[in-house]
């Protein structure tokens, strides 16, 4: 037990060697991130603005005809930007990853 501790603590503060595998995955990280934090703001908002349409048409934010109109035509809004939120995600996933497999695959191809 004291060996596995001892080789814990080794491990833990000796310094960091930045291999080839380590860069690669961070590459891979920067590639699928923004695509990823694009798809999360995508799907709250249109979520958001899907139930600020349905509270205008149910009357509940304000009350008449022309809130059920609004409603309507915001929710729609909502519902548009959630459908494109997953077929955008997955065009922008490709094209970064166009753009990063060379150098993903230089990484991982290179002589230590």
């Amino acid at each position: 037990m004291k060996k596995f501790d001892e080789e814990k603590l080794r491990e833990e503060y000796s310094p960091k060697v930045d291999g080839r595998l380590e860069r690669a995955k961070k590459l891979d990280r920067q590639c699928k991130l923004p695509p990823l934090i694009l798809a999360y703001v995508l799907g709250i908002g249109g979520s958001l603005i899907l139930g600020v349409g349905m509270c205008l048409a149910m009357g509940i934010l304000w009350g008449g005809s022309f809130a059920m109109g609004l409603g309507i035509v915001v929710g729609l809004i909502g519902i548009v930007l959630i459908a494109v939120n997953y077929p955008l995600y997955q065009k922008l996933l490709a094209r970064r990853k166009e753009k990063f497999a060379a150098s993903i695959l230089l990484t991982l191809n290179e002589k230590n």
